[in-house]
């Protein structure tokens, strides 16, 4: 099939209309380290591990990811939305000398500051594509912000807790629960090794700050989550998921359970974040996002 028949194809499978309309968002994850050495990082120094890191890790340094989100329409000839070397290129263009030099120079400057910095330059390394970014400043920990709120940051911090639960319906026989719930059932319960992430949107001021920090996320999820449930029974030491009044202790159940009780917390705060959203991973296949996004 040639390029030309492969395109009346798409065409045909998607409708016309469709294939050469239709949005779509494209992400691309860029990896690059910060060393003592930041005239080489400035310089765009090269290295042969693109998926690790370029500039890659050199002596002691700070490994960054920065994930890219552009959105159009799919140039019909190409099958591309834009080229991902444009990508890596923007960001190394326009996102990593700032980051770099607030490495160096402005070490006092609030991550979400650094990131207000940057965006704009990003998004004019991308006209007409750029759609958000998310930074991650280390595995677990990242800030996002997108064209559409630009006074808008997602403050994101994965957290973990062990508990465990049995899934039983009181109003069920038995025998019902056990064929519904199989070996979760279990008369004792069983484990998990639970995660979750909760998504805080922040409100910037001018300067790119925010009141709420990551500390305080930190504080709020160890007191309203972490001290109430971690290594607990969740059926019979919690009142949320007790059999008196509570609701079965499901991923689902939990993710809105958390998402109440966070939720609060922040909103108690009054720095004027909100709880967007929060992802339960019951086990590393198995997670639930309340709301839904």
């Amino acid at each position: 099939m040639t390029f030309l028949q492969d395109r009346d194809y798409i065409a045909r499978l998607l409708g016309p209309s469709l294939y050469s309309l239709s949005v779509l968002h494209l992400t691309r994850t860029v990896r690059f380290t910060i060393g003592p050495d930041n005239t080489r990082t400035l310089e765009g120094g090269r290295d042969p591990n693109g998926f690790a890191a370029i500039p890659s890790m050199r002596g002691l340094g700070r490994h960054y990811e920065l994930q890219v989100t552009c959105a159009g329409v799919v140039d019909p000839a190409t099958g591309y939305l834009i080229d991902i070397k444009t990508i890596d290129r923007a960001v190394r263009d326009h996102a990593l000398p700032i980051i770099a030099r607030a490495c160096s120079s402005d070490a006092g400057k609030a991550p979400t500051q650094v990131l207000a910095d940057f965006v704009p330059d990003l998004a004019n390394g991308l006209p007409g594509f750029f759609s958000a970014v998310r930074w991650k400043l280390d595995p677990y920990y990242s800030l996002e912000m997108n064209t559409k709120s630009p006074d808008r940051v997602l403050l994101r911090q994965k957290f973990d807790f062990a508990a465990a639960h049995r899934l039983h319906i009181a109003s069920l026989s038995d025998e019902e629960n056990r064929t519904r719930f199989g070996k979760c059932n279990n008369a004792s319960g069983h484990g998990h090794n639970y995660q979750f992430e909760p998504c805080v949107t922040l409100v910037l001021d001018a300067s790119g700050n925010t009141p709420f920090s990551l500390q305080d996320l930190e504080r709020l999820v160890q007191s309203a989550i972490i001290d109430r449930f971690d290594h607990k029974h969740l059926n019979t030491d919690t009142t949320e998921f007790s059999a008196d009044g509570g609701v079965n202790p499901s991923v689902e159940n939990i993710s809105r359970v958390f998402y109440s009780l966070l939720a609060d917390a922040i909103n108690g705060e009054g720095k004027g974040a909100s709880l967007s959203h929060i992802t339960v991973w019951e086990t590393d296949r198995t997670s639930c996002t309340y709301p839904a996004l």
